[in-house]
């Protein structure tokens, strides 16, 4: 993108420690120095396991670049809360789309094709396209 925006991206895990290890791995596959904005959203506020919706939001504003935001969930609950956010209109950023994406292997894709300038939906396209990855 030539208009300097950026997609952000956001990590939900029920647990803050596998968000921010998944956002610190994303951010060092895609060369470590890279200025995607990318945010995770771990936990509780009381740091407990489970999902906010308090947090999602703050995170989702801290990596609005003007370019949309990807948000990336783990397990059936982060999703649901993250569709309620959706739902309710005003609680996340203008273009926010929740991404049907493996957690880790589509934060990766994410993280390395939001590097490259791509738009929202290519960014989605790569990390949904994770669910083909072969491993052996």
């Amino acid at each position: 993108m030539s208009d300097g925006k950026q997609v952000g991206i956001v990590l939900v895990s029920h647990s803050f420690e596998v968000a921010v290890s998944v956002a610190e791995l994303a951010k060092g596959l895609a060369g470590g120095g890279v200025s995607v904005p990318v945010a995770a959203a771990g936990g509780t506020e009381g740091g407990g396991l489970g999902t906010s919706a308090e947090l999602i939001a703050a995170a989702a504003a801290s990596v609005d670049r003007g370019a949309g935001v990807a948000v990336l969930t783990d397990l059936g609950s982060a999703v649901l809360t993250v569709k309620a956010l959706l739902a309710e209109g005003d609680e996340l950023p203008d273009r926010t789309r929740l991404v049907d994406a493996p957690f880790v292997e589509g934060a990766v894709a994410a993280v390395v094709t939001a590097a490259t300038g791509a738009d929202l939906a290519a960014v989605e396209a790569a990390a949904a396209e994770a669910y083909t990855y072969r491993k052996v």
